[in-house]
């Protein structure tokens, strides 16, 4: 029987048609990968509670989600994971900094480029529609 799903709270960081992008750590899975701030949920946490945790740790910005945007499930070589993407704007504007702990702003236009796990596509396409 296969190894349940992992539940991925991912926040989408938007601010002025920018979002926050890193880059996977070379010692994680997806090494080198684009990335935008998440990571597992903790036991009886929800996805949308997940994205903003993360967000938080990885890059000291405070968040509020403003809508689900997309759950997806995925399969990597690694894992299987339901990656729940949420809209999220910073709590404070006045704290958006350029950077975050190695997260930057990208144009929208520009997230097609970025090098994102196989995973991320649906939501690259529907944040680049025109």
């Amino acid at each position: 029987m296969p190894a349940a799903a992992t539940p991925i709270g991912i926040a989408v960081v938007e601010d002025d048609g920018q979002y926050l992008v890193g880059v996977r750590g070379r010692n994680s899975p997806l090494a080198g990968r684009a990335e935008f701030p998440g990571g597992k949920c903790l036991p009886g946490e929800t996805p949308r509670d997940c994205a903003v945790r993360e967000c938080q740790e990885e890059t000291g910005l405070a968040v509020v989600p403003i809508k689900r945007l997309l759950e997806t499930q995925f399969e990597y070589e690694h894992r299987t994971v339901d990656l729940h993407f949420w809209i999220c704007q910073p709590v404070d504007a006045d704290s958006v900094a350029a950077e975050h702990r190695g997260f930057r702003w990208v144009e929208a236009s520009l997230l097609a480029s970025l090098n994102f796990p196989a995973g991320n596509a649906p939501v690259i396409s529907l944040l680049t529609v025109k």
